[in-house]
């Protein structure tokens, strides 16, 4: 269960991290589509789980390579735009959020399901 102070502090980072994706970052994913779907923070607010959407899909392994590189650099900006608000800048961890791929696969798996129809009963 995440406390107040966590859902405070994980939608801030969320935030800001954003702006950083969007400012500083945007040139570096070619033409893939980078979007941050959610920030999960240990309630010692010194690790944040960053969630990465990447479409198309299969630029994801790419992306989440770029951003692995570029994590230091990311935390330096994170931390000069947060740095009066907290006293730690937590550790950014990046995981590749496959939630869209999945509803996708999901979808096509019900589409190619073979349901014969339902026979109508007389009583």
């Amino acid at each position: 269960m995440e406390t107040k102070r966590q859902h405070k502090y994980s939608k801030q980072i969320l935030k800001d991290l954003a702006v950083i994706f969007q400012r500083d970052m945007q040139g570096n994913f070619k033409n893939a589509f980078v979007t941050l779907t959610d920030v999960e923070i240990s309630p010692d607010l010194a690790i944040a789980s960053v969630y990465v959407s990447v479409l198309p899909v299969q630029s994801g392994e790419e992306v989440m390579e770029t951003i692995s590189h570029h994590n230091k650099h990311i935390r330096g900006i994170l931390g000069r735009a947060i740095g009066k608000q907290a006293r730690v800048v937590p550790e950014l961890r990046f995981f590749l959020d496959q939630t869209e791929e999945n509803a996708s696969r999901m979808d096509s798996l019900i589409d190619s399901l073979d349901i014969p129809a339902e026979e109508e009963s007389e009583e």
